[in-house]
């Protein structure tokens, strides 16, 4: 078994909490995991992403090459254009249709939403709704992590119990809002596509 995920999105969605509640988990079931991640120059609204490789045997590399992807989950729809060359053929993209409008010449919202929906293997996700219905607008990330489990090796317990051990210092709230976030992400896809 071996699966190599791209997070992307922008500074300040958590992006790199996904990749490390994946991490943590599959590490938890006995897995091999490589991880590595560019912060966007340290500042919210700049790119961030994460190379994430999972595997049942030794990983000798922490970068995904373009083309190889399985999976690209993205929290920005312009990021989860950017890196749709990392995706294999017959990879998956997931992506929020939230749009960050950080800098002059943002492509126009229907022109991008077009570009990523004729791609085959597209879940478009209406994160930033999902997250408002569970109380917590700032928890796309894991309504976007509730849709990509769909795809991962690793248990939605296992999964679950690794938001619970992340958001545990923040109170119960949050912990709960964030977990509520996560299975309406689930419901997103009630099974593996195949």
């Amino acid at each position: 078994m071996k699966l190599d995920i791209l997070v992307a999105g922008v500074g300040g969605q958590g992006i790199l909490s996904v990749a490390a509640i994946i991490a943590r988990a599959a590490l938890v079931r006995g897995g091999h995991v490589k991880q590595s991640e560019l912060h966007g120059m340290a500042q919210r609204g700049g790119a961030v992403y994460a190379h994430l490789r999972i595997s049942d045997r030794e990983i000798h590399s922490d970068l995904i090459p373009r083309g190889a992807a399985d999976l690209v989950l993205s929290l920005e729809a312009l990021e989860a254009l950017r890196y749709t060359e990392y995706l294999d053929p017959e990879g998956s993209l997931i992506a929020s249709t939230e749009m960050i409008r950080n800098f002059p010449g943002y492509p126009d919202p229907l022109e991008l939403l077009r570009r990523l929906e004729t791609r085959e293997r597209t879940w478009l996700v209406d994160a930033p709704g999902l997250a408002r219905k569970a109380g917590f607008r700032t928890a796309t990330n894991m309504v976007l992590l509730g849709t990509a489990s769909r795809f991962l090796p690793i248990s939605s317990r296992s999964l679950s119990d690794q938001i619970r051990k992340t958001f545990a210092g923040k109170g119960t709230r949050i912990v709960d809002a964030n977990l509520d976030a996560y299975r309406l992400g689930r419901e997103v896809l009630p099974c593996i596509p195949a």
